[in-house]
């Protein structure tokens, strides 16, 4: 019998501004449903704090009042400013089904919050983040049924809550004992502002109070800047983003600040859900298959082939697009020489998104041009990306820059090969092909250029003309684990840094 008792597991709260089922905008919405859940699965208690927006049922979700009343303070300057908002606070209770949410707790306001059918989107959104940081605090010191060891807060809207916790209540006993961490999704995106192009008298160094929310000035603090000077961990989404952005060319003007912060700052490869992205179980295949049983996917081909109007030819490269049509996708490199690639080979090019009206009419431009090598969906819809991926030879991921990145993950789960830039979480997911030693999952390519895309498709294209070593790519691709029970073993091991940083009193010097 151990003399020792082990120590118990952390209790983590996640503070942002969505989470799945309630709120999804986007990726974190997604992100704030599976991570918790993989941590809960981990022996961890996980929960989530998110305002409660209109669209969030009180009904459909059996959300209870759990704390009412409470005043938060709002640093109001006016005379005619009110000195505090009134929030309750509800909460979900964690069901214990196989797809529900861990346990939620809901800000309600009905200014900032209740009276508002969007996440985002609003001209008071500086004030609506603060808010809900600070009401996450004052919710902490007033309830008694449980605290958390770390918080979690999530992009620059909750990057004033670090802040809040070093400055106005540093000394308050009922907190001090709470670590933050303070995840980046994404450093271009910083505040409610053009943070490139910031005038010396609009410049936000951080060191300034919050201050009031009613004032003019929050929509010029730089929410991003804040959460990792205040910090005791930063954490983004892969180790080679988290080393990126401490350059002059990934870093935003803030690669100073995360280089005096290197020591406490971690990447952790995001995942995907297996339930979700899995050839075995997705609706919608002509035919399940798995890493073992590969025979059945070629069905999947000729079906793709079908649904997009492309002859059905087995034999055929298909190349997938699968990805918002934005600058930082680097379609630009693909744009000069897509001509070039159908004229030399025995392709086909599967695309599959939207956004910018420049790549969306580029593509229409070239369906019209290779009709039955290339066709164009530029209306997204969630149930097409698996059809693709289990049909597809091969997937480009050229980005310009790419934090995490989720197409070359969910691809693999298929069999479908990724051709991508170093850049991110695309060199951290994506083996180069090494034909001498025959590993890899995928084609690498260096340079942000349009000769070394065509290099990497050719070499992509050449391989699989060879069904064994092709076939060789696809079971190590398909072998890859990205599952968020992996992620989560990771965050929770940063989870634990943090809260001994805390423990031992180092995470009291700001810049630390």
């Amino acid at each position: 019998m151990s003399l020792f008792k082990p120590k118990p597991k952390l209790k983590i709260l996640f503070v942002a501004t969505e989470a799945a089922p309630f709120a999804k905008a986007g990726g974190l919405g997604e992100v704030m449903f599976s991570l918790p859940r993989a941590l809960v699965k981990l022996g961890y208690d996980a929960r989530v704090m998110v305002p409660r927006y209109a669209g969030i049922d009180l009904n459909q979700y059996n959300l209870k009042m759990e704390l009412e009343g409470l005043m938060i303070p709002t640093d109001a300057e006016g005379e005619s400013e009110p000195r505090y908002l009134t929030c309750n606070v509800r909460k979900y209770e964690a069901g214990g089904m196989p797809r529900s949410p861990v346990t939620t707790y809901f800000l309600e306001n009905m200014e900032y919050y209740e009276q508002r059918a969007n996440v985002y989107g609003y001209a008071d959104d500086a004030a609506r983040w603060a808010l809900l940081c600070r009401g996450v605090l004052e919710f902490l010191r007033s309830y008694r049924n449980w605290k958390p060891d770390v918080i979690v807060a999530a992009d620059w809207q909750t990057g004033f809550l670090p802040n809040y916790l070093k400055t106005i209540y540093k000394n308050d006993p009922l907190l001090a004992s709470i670590a933050t961490v303070f995840t980046i999704h994404n450093l271009y995106y910083q505040g409610m502002f053009d943070h490139r192009f910031v005038s010396e008298m609009d410049f936000d160094d951080g060191q300034s109070p919050v201050g009031s929310l009613f004032n003019p000035r929050l929509l010029k603090l730089n929410g991003m800047r804040r959460g990792i000077m205040f910090a005791d961990v930063i954490t983004t989404v892969s180790p080679g983003y988290a080393k990126e952005i401490t350059t002059p060319e990934y870093g935003e003007l803030l690669d100073g600040l995360l280089r005096e912060r290197r020591s406490r700052l971690y990447g952790v490869i995001n995942a995907i859900d297996y339930k979700i992205f899995n050839p075995e179980l997705s609706p919608n295949l002509a035919k399940h298959y798995s890493a073992g049983n590969f025979a059945n996917r070629i069905l999947n081909k000729t079906h793709l082939q079908g649904r997009f109007g492309l002859p059905k030819d087995e034999k055929v490269f298909i190349l997938a697009v699968v990805a918002r049509l934005i600058e930082q996708k680097g379609f630009d490199l693909l744009l000069p020489v897509a001509d070039q690639l159908l004229n030399a080979m025995n392709m086909q090019l599967v695309v599959l998104g939207n956004g910018d009206a420049k790549y969306m009419s580029y593509f229409q431009d070239l369906e019209k041009r290779f009709p039955g090598r290339v066709a164009a969906n530029l209306v997204f819809d969630k149930e097409l990306p698996h059809l693709i991926y289990a049909g597809a030879d091969a997937v480009l991921v050229p980005s310009k820059f790419e934090p995490s990145g989720l197409t070359q993950m969910e691809a693999m789960r298929y069999g479908c090969i990724p051709i991508v830039r170093k850049t991110g979480g695309l060199a951290d997911t994506v083996e180069d092909y090494d034909p001498g030693k025959n590993t890899g999952t995928g084609f690498v390519f260096e340079n942000f250029d349009s000769m070394s895309l065509v290099v990497a498709i050719t070499r992509a294209y050449e391989n699989y003309r060879s069904s064994e070593i092709w076939s060789g790519l696809q079971r190590r691709a398909m072998d890859k684990d990205f599952s968020w029970k992996k992620s989560a073993d990771e965050y929770a091991k940063v989870f634990a840094i943090a809260k001994s940083i805390v423990e031992n009193s180092e995470g009291k010097n700001v810049l630390g």
